[in-house]
């Protein structure tokens, strides 16, 4: 496969912006080409524009070599840039698994690119030969969420593997949720399959939702892209040094995940024990799926008490269901209480 016969012709032609700190490699001690105020340091001076020292951290922990890292605002940012890099407005098209995150979807819509969801199957497993007969020649990306949102399970690698080496585009697979699952990630496999790109966030077991630093993993070929058209200085300084500092606590991560997933486990069991609850799906994410009789009138009684789950009662195969992100205990033992005394709902 080559890869840059993917990517859209004005970006191969594109020269991208560059800035004297990109020129530039080292410390000087007279900084007078960015117009920056001289005062108030560290915080007039741009940022690193590609994050070299917060990379070769991060490279470290994953096991990956820094060239292979993109960083950006969240994952949302590498998701749009990859349908901007590979897609051309109005002619290719994306194909995504049904359900799944939503900013797929989004993303494509603004980019005026076609997309193109394939419903998974009962237990919302991946068949990978159905996904395949939905591409064609100007397939571009696909994506494959996993564990997946809002579903909570793993996709079957064999299945995800076959698409991997029989598409002839990009696969995204995006890990947001692996450090609560026991699957192994992706990253390992990047130097074999140069068509693949994984994402990763800070924002789930590293508590950071609000830092908003997504990871993009892959080839060289396919970050130089990244670079190329992300913005100069898209991840400020504040951010950069507060996930490095995040970094040296790796154990305390390590903490949160186990104290998540057994609390998962007890906020299943309390779910399971209530008599009209439907079904509550296995999770591999820090979320749980629940199909209750009625989950418009569940939400709505939950939010008057001040809880707020997420309505997924209107997406594909997900009619009747809630998604309940697994809090601490009190948050989940508030929530059973509210279930417990919600009696007028499954009438």
């Amino acid at each position: 496969m080559n890869l840059h016969n993917l990517v859209r012709d004005n970006i191969r032609r594109l020269k991208p912006y560059s800035c004297a700190r990109n020129e530039f490699q080292g410390e000087a001690s007279v900084y007078l080409d960015a117009n920056e105020n001289p005062m108030n340091a560290p915080y007039n001076r741009y940022p690193d524009p590609m994050q070299e020292a917060l990379k070769a951290k991060i490279a470290k922990g994953k096991g990956v070599r820094p060239s292979q890292i993109m960083l950006g605002v969240g994952s949302d940012e590498p998701i749009d840039l990859a349908v901007r890099i590979f897609c051309e407005p109005q002619q290719d098209n994306i194909v995504a698994i049904d359900p799944t995150y939503g900013m797929y979807q989004v993303c494509a819509d603004i980019n005026n690119v076609e997309y193109r969801p394939v419903l998974l199957n009962d237990g919302f497993a991946l068949d990978a030969a159905r996904l395949l007969e939905a591409t064609d020649a100007h397939t571009k990306l696909v994506f494959l969420c996993s564990p997946n949102n809002p579903t909570g399970n793993l996709l079957n690698r064999d299945e995800m593997k076959q698409i991997v080496e029989r598409f002839a585009g990009i696969v995204v697979i995006d890990e947001a949720y692996i450090d609560f699952s026991s699957e192994a990630s992706w990253l390992a496999d990047l130097d074999r399959y140069p068509n693949v790109i994984v994402l990763q966030t800070f924002s789930k077991a590293w508590g950071l939702a609000s830092v908003r630093c997504g990871m993009a993993f892959a080839s060289e070929e396919v970050i130089a892209y990244f670079n190329k058209v992300k913005y100069p200085y898209n991840l400020n300084l504040l951010t950069q040094n507060f996930v490095s500092e995040q970094l040296d606590h790796k154990s305390r991560k390590q903490e949160w995940v186990a104290y998540l997933l057994s609390q998962r486990t007890a906020l299943a069991a309390h779910l399971e024990a209530i008599p009209w609850i439907e079904k509550v799906y296995p999770s591999d994410a820090n979320f749980l799926l629940v199909k209750v009789p009625d989950a418009n009138a569940l939400y709505r009684s939950l939010v008057a008490r001040g809880i707020i789950v997420r309505n997924r009662n209107g997406i594909s195969l997900c009619a009747g269901c809630l998604r309940i992100t697994v809090g601490t205990e009190a948050e989940n033992t508030a929530l059973i209480k509210a279930l417990n005394e919600t009696a007028d709902i499954p009438g």
